[in-house]
């Protein structure tokens, strides 16, 4: 296997700018996906890297090689799309032992490497079933297991699990993590949905609605430590809060104009750190602590009135108006079958969090 890295590519599309400048650098053997809006480009990177497509400018590098201008047929590189585009006219093992066929191995040789595939995506005992008679979720499957069938070095999926309801989505997802693991092929995985991305990526790329790449990292590094309010809040939810940063010796802190001044961690890494200076604080809704009655412990205090409760089962969604007039949201584990102070509507309540839990952003 080898690293694969995108060196300042650039794609036009009818004379319209698709792409511009895009480094990435995807490391071999890893499970990393491709999150962003649609129409940002992501799945251009997928087809670039696939061959499907030739960058205007830049160059696509696998390893030491340039395959920037190397013909889909000569790259170990598979796709997985939206549409599973199998045959129906054959069976699951004919599916997939497609184009082992067309490179003349012997039966032998195919039957072996079918079944271990069958076995690896749980469809072994499914082989000899037309397509037509398996439902969505093993249709996916079969897909993938013709994508893998030939060891590819890269197995590039582009929002493969689109079509599936929630539930079989869940599923797998999980199954695909499994997959990966065992097979240890390198997976691109491209999707505009946050929880796919955070669930199956050991790194991912963050894309924003201009093409660019915003932050790339692990899933915990891009949700505990957002680099832009865009990641923020397009990452899971964020309360984000409009400041001027007080610089007070040890003490640190944001003025919140209608709402008071409050402790701030500002990490080495913050370069844009100065006093007087305007910036954004992000909260994550369950990093706050919600409760009617005062308590302790916590860097922070506001108050506010609630407007809206949604229960989720395993955690209460709450919104809050503040006396500024903006809504915090606040997500409380539903950690007690009959809390003793249940929280109600239009009840005034107290609004905690550490300052370490909160991300200073530049504005």
């Amino acid at each position: 296997m080898r690293d694969i890295y995108l060196k300042d590519i650039t794609k036009l599309y009818g004379g319209e700018v698709v792409l511009e400048n895009i480094n990435l650098f995807i490391p071999q053997g890893k499970f990393f996906a491709l999150l962003g809006p649609s129409g940002c480009g992501k799945t251009t990177i997928l087809r670039l890297i696939g061959g499907f497509e030739t960058p205007d400018s830049g160059a696509i590098m696998m390893g030491e090689n340039d395959i920037t201008h190397v013909p889909i047929n000569q790259r170990r590189v598979n796709t997985v799309f939206q549409s599973y585009a199998l045959f129906p006219h054959m069976t699951v093992f004919e599916n997939i032992a497609y184009s082992l066929r067309l490179k003349k191995f012997d039966e032998e040789v195919i039957v072996r490497r079918v079944q271990k595939i069958l076995k690896a995506v749980h469809l072994e005992h499914r082989m000899h079933k037309s397509i037509d008679q398996l439902s969505g979720g093993q249709q996916q499957r079969v897909a993938l297991a013709r994508a893998i069938i030939n060891e590819p070095e890269v197995l590039l999926l582009d929002e493969p699990l689109a079509a599936l309801d929630v539930k079989m989505r869940e599923q797998l997802l999980i199954e695909l993590i499994d997959l990966q693991d065992s097979i240890q092929t390198t997976f691109v995985y491209v999707t505009h949905d946050q929880t796919e991305a955070l669930t199956v990526a050991d790194q991912m790329a963050i894309m924003n609605y201009d093409g660019q790449i915003e932050q790339v990292g692990t899933p915990q590094e891009i949700y505990e430590f957002p680099v832009s309010s865009y990641v923020a809040q397009f990452v899971g939810k964020a309360n984000i809060f409009k400041g001027v940063l007080r610089l007070n010796g040890d003490a640190p802190a944001l003025d919140v104009e209608g709402l008071g001044i409050f402790a701030v961690h500002i990490p080495q890494k913050s370069t844009f750190v100065a006093d007087d200076r305007n910036v954004l604080l992000g909260i994550r809704p369950e990093k706050v602590w919600i409760s009617k009655p005062t308590t302790d412990g916590f860097s922070n205090h506001m108050m506010g009135k609630v407007e809206s409760i949604v229960y989720h089962g395993p955690a209460t969604q709450y919104k809050v108006r503040l006396k500024n007039g903006e809504l915090l949201e606040v997500f409380e584990q539903n950690e007690e079958h009959f809390p003793k102070a249940k929280i109600d509507y239009d009840d005034e309540v107290n609004l905690y969090w550490q300052k370490e839990n909160a991300v200073l952003l530049e504005r």
